[in-house]
């Protein structure tokens, strides 16, 4: 036996998993599966697989567990995404108690549920990641799982639960888990309670309550009748007119009261409706007198007030004490006012204005003014401007002449009408400004000019050095 595993690779991990079943030992292979058992590890420092059950059994074949559910629907990885599966070619499916990753019946879709192998199942080499195997007497565990009775969904009628899962041997040192495993427990405990306390508050809103029973201690029963409540207007009904309202329905209108009980309390009932009528027409009467004097007190109150600003600002200055009596003679002044007076003055005494004020002529008689203007002025420019050599006419004799064209008062500044515009070109300064703009570089006469310059710097140093010698040498 021991000659059909020997190309299996050497286990790096241990884990123990604690059923109720027993305890099961199993090593890993960290090496050659290491997302699967680092998964598995992660979940298990987490608490996940604490009171999970096996939920599945398949006798000869695979029992199966890692669900929180229950149901072999659900389950989440350690990464929060289905992880990729790791097939490995010396880890074959080929004996029980071999330790697998559970799967959606498609590749790379791992979570948290796992399996173990009750016999050999060559079917699921290569088509699940095998990371763990059963070592010691703990298969014997495994098989009584596997012995399970079940129903027809393959579900075991007592399903075994997962204790707790110790880590013996840890190949990776770098786990972080998200919650600690009594957390986990923590809040697991708080949603059963909240979902019981959901179920109590459902059950009591659910239970009808009989409110037409009525207890009167030990006097004579009374049947049960149902008790209508009726509800009161928003209205103030002290300022409600009696004749206006509705009598009140009594109590026998909405509640069923025995013939012994109906009459009491009629008298005083009938006290309470006089006095409030009463009332209400005392409460009228006080309103109107309230309402009349509140006017008169305003009037008066809004006088005071007039003649204090008066005097406030007689007293600064701002109105004179002529303005006080301003809208008295407004009142009393009859016909158009001063503006209107001097306004109409103005509309009579410019033609053209008063013309177009009253629209008595035409839009062809404005055109015929516009081109005679036009006309004059056209006249003018010519007269000013006479070519040279001619002698001009004098500013004055213009505006006799001008004067006795339209009667009109005209400018004598007509000096501006002389002027003309000249421009004093530059050829010269025209040809060198084309020139500078236009000039063409030779590169080749630069690089001449720099070998020229370079030779007469060296020529002069020369001559300064012979100059040098030869007075060194007269010494």
């Amino acid at each position: 036996m021991s000659n059909l595993y020997v190309t299996e690779p050497a286990t790096n991990g241990k884990i123990i998993i604690d059923t109720t079943a027993g305890e099961i030992e199993v090593e890993l292979w960290g090496k050659e599966c290491p997302k699967a058992v680092k998964n598995f590890l992660a979940l298990s420092m987490e608490g996940y697989y604490d009171g999970v059950i096996f939920h599945r059994v398949v006798p000869g074949f695979i029992i199966q567990a890692g669900d929180p559910t229950g149901t072999g629907m659900g389950g989440e990885s350690f990464y929060g995404e289905p992880f990729q599966d790791e097939i490995h070619p010396r880890l074959k499916f080929n004996r029980r108690g071999l330790m697998g990753m559970a799967n959606n019946s498609k590749r790379h879709t791992n979570t948290s549920q796992f399996f173990f192998t009750l016999d050999k199942a060559d079917e699921l080499t290569n088509k699940h990641t095998l990371f763990g195997k059963i070592v010691g007497n703990t298969i014997y565990n495994v098989m009584s799982i596997g012995n399970q009775d079940i129903d027809a969904e393959e579900r075991p009628l007592v399903p075994p639960k997962i204790r707790g899962v110790r880590i013996i041997e840890n190949p990776f040192d770098d786990i972080v888990p998200r919650i600690t495993a009594s957390e986990r427990k923590a809040q697991q405990q708080a949603r059963v309670e909240a979902k019981k306390e959901m179920e109590q508050r459902e059950k009591r809103a659910k239970a009808k309550k009989n409110t037409g029973l009525l207890s009167f201690g030990d006097s004579e029963e009374i049947p049960e009748t149902a008790i209508t409540v009726k509800k009161k207007g928003m209205t103030r009904q002290d300022l409600l007119d009696p004749a206006d309202t509705a009598p009140a329905k009594p109590v026998e209108a909405y509640v069923n009261v025995p013939d012994s009980l109906k009459n009491l309390g009629d008298s005083s009932k009938r006290e309470k409706e006089k006095k409030a009528a009463v009332d209400l027409k005392a409460i009228r009467e006080q309103h109107e007198r309230e309402k009349a004097g509140s006017s008169t007190a305003r009037q008066a109150e809004i006088k005071r007030m007039e003649e204090d600003l008066r005097r406030l600002k007689k007293r600064t200055g701002e109105v004179s004490d002529s303005d006080s009596d301003h809208e008295s003679r407004s009142k009393r002044r009859k016909g158009p006012s001063v503006l209107e007076q001097e306004l109409a003055r103005y509309s009579q005494n410019r033609g053209r204005a008063a013309a177009k004020h009253s629209n008595k002529r035409g839009k062809k008689d404005e055109e015929d003014d516009l081109l005679t203007e036009m006309s004059k002025f056209s006249r003018k420019v010519a007269k000013a401007g006479p070519e040279d050599g001619e002698e001009r006419p004098s500013a004055m004799a213009m505006a006799d002449e001008q004067r006795g064209e339209d009667d009109l008062e005209v400018d004598d500044d007509v000096a501006w009408m002389k002027h003309s515009l000249k421009f004093i070109v530059d050829e010269k300064e025209l040809t060198r400004r084309a020139e500078d703009e236009y000039s063409v570089i030779d590169p080749r006469a630069k690089a001449r000019e720099l070998a020229e310059s370079s030779r007469k710097e060296k020529e002069s140093h020369r001559k300064g050095m012979r100059s040098a010698a030869d007075v060194g040498r007269r010494r």
